[in-house]
């Protein structure tokens, strides 16, 4: 059976590849402001149940979105969750009278973790998950010329995560190093003339989240959680420049401003938290609503000036961001034959972004759903979601997105800490 557990995991591995080959994480015109498009850390099963995670609490799952999890795993077992997804993207908008269309696509690797017990009481997490990520390429017409924009990269949270109970509370916590360069090109062409103004961001910080975790029986074979996240505002570390290229004349960038990204950049405070009722008995049923709270309206993204002081990019101003999620899953018989033991997944979320462009805010919702296939031997667990969302601006348009996503993520776990007897 561990044979044919590592034969499957390089499968599936192999497979990843080939999805993060394809295309960027990210394709859409949003992702150029800010930070990006913010990810939330769910991992394949939760997207499946529309991105909650605040009040899950599982002994074969791993959760980062509430560190306080990792205390509830099987003293017995290694966890290891690999995830990747695939995205189908239409976008319209409306110029002066003409509607404008196109499509695009992107995917790719989306996070590794891994989870272990650390005594009877006590569980740890270590991992990479996105932060955000940008990804796109659009075009206008200028007098004389035209303009090319195009975006790549994002911000990965290395965490480790460690996290205690004592009978129906856990306490946690997550600590990351958040790394990755966000960049945002934009090309001028007037006749045979070509120029490239680069914007980076480059990222190099620290992170903290702390998590609870309540958990009470109010009937037999009945659980309720509750739980809670707490970020803490805090400034980034990084530095941030723009390079000028005459790329006509092959010559050396232009660095026209610099700066440094503590004190002026910031990440904001978050508060989440959510509530989940199970039950097991013969059959395994669990929902939960969550929600969330970043207080963007207060992190400051400054301006950029050149060495003479006149400002070369605007600051930024963003909305609070508010997000709703609800969703569950349901398994027939957990201990039936291998369609019974098949797990349905569906959720649905709201999001009110922090994003704030011409004016008008970012809002996008969505509806998932999946399926959490067991493998023969029952211990691994492939995880197949699909995805619906639309994103667009209020009050005004602007851009209106429409997408299609595959979630893949693969589950697996072993007993490395079970020794058998000899008799």
């Amino acid at each position: 059976m561990k044979t044919y557990n590592y034969l499957f995991l390089s499968l599936v591995l192999s497979l990843i590849c080939c999805f993060d080959a394809a295309a960027q994480n990210t394709s859409s015109p949003y992702s150029m402001y800010g930070y990006g498009l913010l990810r939330d850390g769910a991992t394949a099963t939760q997207r499946q149940m529309g991105g909650i995670g605040y009040a899950m609490r599982a002994n074969r799952q791993i959760n980062a979105m509430n560190p306080a999890s990792y205390a509830s795993i099987d003293s017995l077992t290694f966890l290891w969750d690999i995830g990747a997804d695939l995205s189908f993207n239409h976008r319209s908008e409306t110029l002066n009278g003409v509607k404008n269309s196109a499509n695009g696509k992107g995917g790719g690797l989306d996070y590794l973790q891994m989870q272990f017990p650390v005594g009877k009481c006590f569980g740890a997490s270590v991992g990479l998950i996105p932060y955000s990520s940008v990804g796109y390429t659009f075009g206008d017409e200028v007098v004389h010329g035209s303009l090319s924009n195009q975006g790549t990269g994002g911000i990965t949270q290395a965490y480790a995560g460690f996290s205690g109970r004592w009978k129906g509370l856990s306490l946690g916590v997550n600590v990351s190093y958040d790394f990755g360069n966000v960049i945002n090109d934009v090309y001028a062409y007037v006749g045979s003339n070509q120029t490239l103004f680069e914007h980076v961001m480059q990222v190099r910080d620290w992170n903290l989240t702390i998590g609870a975790q309540y958990t009470f029986i109010p009937a037999r074979f009945n659980r309720v959680t509750i739980g809670a996240v707490y970020t803490p505002k805090k400034s980034l570390h990084g530095t941030t420049w723009i390079d000028y290229w005459d790329i006509t004349a092959d010559s050396k960038a232009d660095t026209v401003a610099y700066a440094k990204m503590n004190g002026k950049y910031y990440r904001p405070t978050t508060i989440g938290g959510g509530i989940s009722w199970q039950r097991d008995r013969s059959s395994h049923i669990m929902v939960e609503a969550d929600v969330e709270w970043q207080q963007w309206s207060k992190a400051k993204f400054s301006a950029l000036y050149d060495e003479d002081g006149a400002e070369v990019l605007a600051p930024q101003q963003f909305n609070d961001r508010m997000r709703l999620a609800l969703g569950g899953e349901y398994t027939h018989r957990v201990r039936g034959n291998y369609f019974q033991r098949l797990t349905w997944r569906l959720g649905g979320h709201y999001t009110r972004d922090y994003l704030v462009i011409a004016g008008n805010d970012v809002k996008d919702f969505g509806l998932s759903c999946g399926v959490g296939i067991p493998t023969i031997e029952g211990k691994t667990i492939v995880n197949v979601g699909f995805e619906w969302l639309h994103r667009r601006a209020y009050p005004q348009a602007l851009i209106s997105e429409n997408y299609f996503n595959i979630t893949v993520g693969l589950n697996f776990n072993e007993l490395w800490f079970w020794q058998r007897k000899i008799k």
